[in-house]
């Protein structure tokens, strides 16, 4: 067994003494470029698309805390009851389709609509006798009609942020696909 001897001061000061005189050289050779590399300029990219997407990034946020306090206060158990006393097995579909649309356009979350009315009406529909695929399909197209048309939505915002454009020349031409989808959807 080897016995551990100790560093002495000159050893344990080589790579600092390196490390000094690799940045002294670096600094003549470059000048004011040392302190500016790739390094910075991935950082500057990063913090960029981040500032670019914080709009997104805080109305998902939001949208969580909707679902949260919506299912706490009762209305998503408030939206069942009286959806069993008002809704049709007939009309169901066409109905949860709108009503998802309409929601998801006024939050702008396709994700909050689903997870908040949609399970609602998933046991609305349930209870009338209705195919859980059915009513799957109609709340889902809903919720993304809303959700690509509303100046609230987090993708319809980050869209023409990254592409440089202004939100409501891209909602115009939204529509031209999804207004013609939803009604295919609804007549379906």
């Amino acid at each position: 067994m080897k016995s551990v001897r100790p560093m002495s001061l000159l050893v344990a000061l080589v790579p600092i003494i390196a490390l000094i005189a690799m940045l002294a050289a670096d600094v003549v050779w470059f000048g004011e470029d040392s302190s500016y590399g790739s390094n910075q300029m991935a950082r500057e990219a990063i913090a960029s698309s981040i500032g670019q997407a914080t709009e997104a990034i805080l109305i998902l946020l939001l949208i969580g805390a909707l679902a949260g306090t919506w299912l706490l206060a009762g209305i998503i158990p408030a939206f069942i009851h009286y959806g069993l006393l008002i809704l049709q097995p007939g009309i169901f579909l066409f109905a949860a389709c709108v009503v998802c649309a309409v929601l998801s356009l006024a939050t702008g979350s396709s994700w909050g609509t689903v997870g908040t009315v949609g399970v609602a009406l998933i046991g609305i529909g349930t209870a009338l006798g209705l195919e859980e695929g059915w009513i799957a399909g109609a709340i889902i197209s809903g919720a993304y009609f809303g959700d690509k048309l509303s100046p609230l939505s987090d993708t319809t915002n980050l869209a023409p942020a990254v592409a440089g454009t202004d939100l409501i020349t891209h909602i115009k031409y939204m529509t031209i696909t999804t207004i013609p989808s939803f009604v295919i959807a609804l007549i379906v």
